[in-house]
């Protein structure tokens, strides 16, 4: 739908696994590009996906995500 970058807050992430799982949630999705998942502040950045598919992908991961 939307090729803009989409901002996320991402809530649940206590490590760098927690990271690593978020992060290939997000690279999993078709079109998917420039994707930032950072722990300090508990947000990700994906590019070239639909913000509510980016969404799902993290939740199905067992995180909470929203809109910046």
């Amino acid at each position: 739908m939307s090729s803009s970058t989409v901002e996320l807050n991402v809530a649940g992430m206590s490590c760098s696994h927690c990271v690593e799982h978020v992060r290939k949630a997000l690279e999993a999705l078709p079109g998917a590009t420039q994707i930032s998942v950072d722990l300090e502040n508990g947000s990700a950045t994906v590019s070239g996906v639909d913000s509510s598919k980016a969404i799902q992908a993290i939740e199905e991961e067992g995180y909470q995500a929203s809109l910046k």
